[in-house]
């Protein structure tokens, strides 16, 4: 009866390994936001930045392989920052960034899940250039997060981490 079962537990094993290696990406439906470039004025210009960034944190991404957490963070942090033009000025604003983020988890204390969430998009986009815009962004992002849960809820694990990856194009 053992060997049955860890038979049959072992054939399982294969074939849903094979089933997933069959399993296709899925399309991009639409851009990520904030890198849409065809929006632009210059979309050339547009897309030279973006190339730029993304290259640059691929960079920063490989030289902090391995942290986790708040060391992964703090590492890409800093590695960021040493590429861009003004090494200096960006680390400003990623402290100020950060103050910011701390000032308004500590106005939505005492608050949980999405009111949490509500609460910490009102008061970052307070701080924004165009408020009104960053609130829009937020809700796209909601929305985008929900979807994502939904479509992936009875899984876990690796189902979960590959679903969720499908789901994001």
């Amino acid at each position: 009866m053992k060997f049955a079962a860890a038979f049959l537990g072992g054939a399982l094993l294969v074939a849903s390994g094979a089933l997933h290696a069959q399993a296709q990406p899925a399309a991009k439906s639409e851009p990520r936001p904030g890198y849409d470039c065809s929006q632009a004025q210059d979309a050339k210009a547009c897309e030279e930045r973006r190339d730029k960034l993304k290259a640059a944190h691929d960079h920063a991404r490989k030289a902090c392989a391995g942290k986790k957490g708040p060391p992964l963070r703090e590492c890409m942090r800093t590695e960021m920052c040493s590429q861009a033009p003004d090494p200096k000025a960006c680390a400003e604003r990623a402290a100020k960034i950060r103050s910011a983020h701390e000032e308004a988890g500590q106005a939505c204390t005492g608050k949980l899940g999405n009111e949490h969430r509500d609460c910490m998009v009102k008061q970052m986009c307070t701080q924004s250039r165009d408020p009104a815009k960053c609130e829009e962004r937020a809700r796209q992002s909601r929305e985008r997060r929900e979807k994502i849960r939904e479509a992936c809820k009875n899984k876990s694990g690796e189902d979960l981490k590959a679903c969720i990856r499908e789901q994001r194009g």
